[in-house]
């Protein structure tokens, strides 16, 4: 079982990491961040800080990664040993 301290230490990597890779992608302005307990992913438009949408993935997602051409994000879904596939323009 994770501890708080260290699932927020691994949020805080994985935001920090998802925010570089969204830059290099081309995907502004939006983020993706995986929530491990609510089985979601949250859409935020970096250009008001606002949640634009709320996608459900596979159980305990661990993780994103967008593609270089930023019309998908792949989410790693730790509960359930699965992959969920994001379309952006969607």
């Amino acid at each position: 079982m994770i501890n708080k301290q260290k699932l927020y230490s691994i949020s805080l990597v994985s935001a920090t990491l998802i925010l570089m890779l969204v830059s290099i992608a081309g995907a502004e302005p939006y983020v993706y961040i995986s929530n491990f307990n609510s089985n979601n992913v949250s859409v935020i438009d970096t250009a008001n800080d606002n949640v634009t949408a709320t996608v459900s993935v596979g159980s305990n997602p661990q993780g994103v990664i967008v593609t270089a051409n930023g019309k998908n994000v792949y989410v790693k879904n730790f509960g359930d040993s699965t992959v969920s596939v994001i379309d952006t323009a969607t």
